[in-house]
């Protein structure tokens, strides 16, 4: 496996330290996740995403979404039939899954929805108004004119 260096971005950059392993986890799940069930991830609009799921054969009932620090789990788990089948052939995978997506920082799952054999799950980054750029107004140094009052007080 290929390692980078980011001791550049180290030098000028502040607070990227976990950036290194963050790369290095996904390159490292994405190693290991299976390619079932396949997925699309879309950008519907400005910070608005949006995860489609081919799960074909499962109900909502058998779906599982759950959000733990920044990370989205989807699995799925067919309920055991209580009929046994013969197949002659059996091209529906529906085998049990568990699908790992790494969310960035202030993207919050918004809703989702199961229809036609597709799972839709939409996403929405939302930045804090206390993050967002914002322009400060320079003012005069309150403590020089402080200073300045004080010294006339007490040459009077």
């Amino acid at each position: 496996m290929r390692t980078l260096d980011f001791s550049p971005l180290y030098r000028s950059a502040i607070g990227f330290d976990r950036m290194a392993s963050l790369l290095d986890n996904l390159s490292r799940n994405e190693q290991s996740q299976p390619s079932y069930p396949p997925y699309n991830i879309e950008l519907t609009g400005e910070d608005k995403y949006r995860i489609t799921m081919a799960v074909a054969g499962f109900d909502r009932s058998e779906l599982t979404l759950e959000v733990n620090q920044n990370t989205l789990t989807v699995s799925g788990s067919k309920n055991d039939d209580e009929q046994e089948r013969q197949y002659l052939h059996q091209g529906i995978a529906a085998r049990t899954f568990e699908r790992r997506f790494q969310l960035a920082d202030h993207v919050e799952v918004k809703s989702a929805s199961c229809e036609n054999g597709l799972l839709h799950i939409d996403l929405v980054r939302e930045i804090p108004e206390r993050l967002k750029p914002r322009t400060i107004e320079i003012g005069t140094d309150t403590r020089a004119e402080t200073r300045a009052v004080e010294d006339k007080s007490h040459a009077a």
